[in-house]
């Protein structure tokens, strides 16, 4: 399968969940959200989501300033 990470091509072997994959990309950081085929998806649901072969995400920090 493959999926799209902040414009990168991955190839992932076996299904997986959007939690396992920031995991295994090391990116699951404290203030990570990310949109999922252009729509945000809740950190509640990364651990339930599975992907599918074509999603894209884009992973993006929050940032707080002044």
């Amino acid at each position: 399968m493959k999926i799209t990470v902040n414009g990168d091509e991955i190839t992932q072997a076996e299904a997986t969940t959007v939690l396992r994959l920031l995991e295994k990309l090391a990116l699951n950081a404290p203030g990570t959200a990310l949109a999922l085929n252009a729509s945000i998806l809740p950190r509640t649901q990364w651990e339930h989501h599975a992907l599918r072969d074509g999603d894209e995400l884009v992973i993006f920090q929050a940032i707080a300033g002044g």
